[in-house]
């Protein structure tokens, strides 16, 4: 009798053991449909595909890049610092004036007075701010200048396909008007060696509204590689700033015409970042990221605390290499570690940036610039930058056509309106 209540009793508890193994069996797949189902809240749309405003659309076709992955392995080898300073150099700035009262002093100070044998081209579309670039008058050498006003490029359908809209703020025009920018300073650069019978051994090229805290070291110039910002990749490559020798520089900053090619390629709906990530690796360059001291200055707004795909605002007085991060001149009222964990909070392969070590400080980016951050900007930037500051927002007209006709005087190539038209919004 015990004999047969014990295998009874392990019968029983063989198949309670079942049972369970069998509710596991369910709840691992039920568990994972609500994951996704809660992870694609509000990115769903009719029919349960992905919408375009949500990031996730994105990265779901990042694995339509994995094609001819060319990332360097290691660090690479950079030039000697001597070599790098007596090397043919094109400093290339593109786009609106916007505040660059704030970010042109450091450009010049930190890239064109670090490297006094570059030659500058801008590319930049006429606008209100466009007196601003008077400034760009004590640059050490001026090779051409570009203003134009801007007329809208064609939508082509290549291009349609290729690129998206979303989180654009002017939709599929603003990326082309951004890659007619890029790539006609890469014209510029090339004309002006045709007609002077040399090539640029390297071409840096940066945003107009980039703030460099730090000079741009020659440890950057790295043959055989093309070297970017570290962080906010938005599902591609950080492109707001780019240094390389001739050949891997005609490959990054042919954004415009490398278009038919992403499309040939069969690679769709792709922001800035993505397109750029894609155009190195079908042209196979290596690229290598580096921490960059810069940041973009920007008027734009964001959620605050960003959330996992939101974009962070830093402080202008935060200590590292911000790498393109978007700032602004701020007081920061948050601590260093609140300011990390809500930073390596962010999706990686989003707008993601370093924070380590209390080296970025964090913005309440929801509204406008406060009251007295003329002052918080002076304090950071130093009596110099502050100086050129309030003399080009205190310039009079005559003085900014004044400083116009000196830098058409000192360029080799001049593509500008007449001063006077520049110059309206200070008479």
């Amino acid at each position: 009798m015990k004999s047969i209540e014990k295998l009874l009793s392990q019968i029983t508890k063989r198949f309670s053991d079942l049972k369970w193994r069998f509710l596991l069996l369910l709840i691992v797949p039920i568990s994972l449909l609500l994951f996704l189902s809660i992870t694609t809240t509000g990115t769903v749309g009719r029919g349960g595909v992905f919408t375009e405003n949500n990031p996730l659309y994105y990265l779901k076709n990042l694995k339509s890049l994995s094609f001819n992955q060319k990332r360097s392995p290691n660090a690479g080898t950079p030039l000697p610092t001597m070599e790098v300073n007596q090397s043919r150099m094109a400093v290339c700035l593109v786009g609106g004036a916007r505040r660059f009262e704030l970010t042109g002093p450091s450009i010049v100070e930190k890239i064109l007075e670090e490297y006094p044998n570059a030659d500058l081209f801008l590319n930049s579309p006429l606008d209100f701010n466009s007196y601003k670039f008077s400034l760009l008058k004590s640059a050490p050498r001026i090779a051409a200048i570009r203003i134009f006003k801007p007329v809208d490029m064609p939508e082509t359908e290549s291009a349609v396909r290729v690129l998206t809209a979303s989180n654009s703020p002017n939709g599929i025009q603003g990326l082309l008007q951004y890659f007619n920018l890029v790539e006609g300073c890469l014209t510029m650069i090339k004309s002006y060696q045709q007609q002077n019978n040399f090539t640029y051994n390297w071409i840096v090229r940066t945003r107009v509204d980039g703030y460099w805290s730090s000079r741009l070291r020659p440890t950057l110039f790295i043959p055989g590689h093309y070297v970017v910002p570290s962080g906010s990749s938005y599902g591609g490559l950080n492109d707001r700033f780019g240094v390389g020798d001739f050949n891997t520089s005609v490959s990054a900053l042919s954004r415009l015409s490398m278009i038919p090619e992403l499309d040939s390629a069969g690679l769709t709906e792709l922001n800035s970042e993505s397109a750029f990530h894609a155009q190195l690796r079908l042209r196979n360059v290596s690229y290598l990221t580096k921490r960059i001291p810069f940041c973009v200055v920007s008027d734009r707004t964001y959620d605050f605390p960003p959330g996992k795909f939101g974009v962070p605002v830093a402080s202008l007085s935060s200590k590292g290499p911000l790498s393109g991060v978007k700032c602004r001149p701020c007081t920061s009222r948050f601590s260093d570690r609140w300011s990390a964990a809500v930073v390596n909070g962010l999706d990686r392969q989003w707008s993601w940036s370093e924070s380590a070590n209390g080296t970025l400080q964090l913005c309440d980016g929801h509204g406008g610039w406060e009251d007295g951050w003329e002052e918080l900007f002076d304090g950071v930037a130093g009596k110099k930058l502050a100086a050129v500051r309030k003399r080009v927002t205190a310039s009079s007209f005559d003085e900014c056509v004044a400083d116009f006709e000196y830098m058409k005087r000192r360029s080799a190539v001049w593509d500008v309106p007449p001063p006077a038209e520049i110059c309206q919004p200070v008479r």
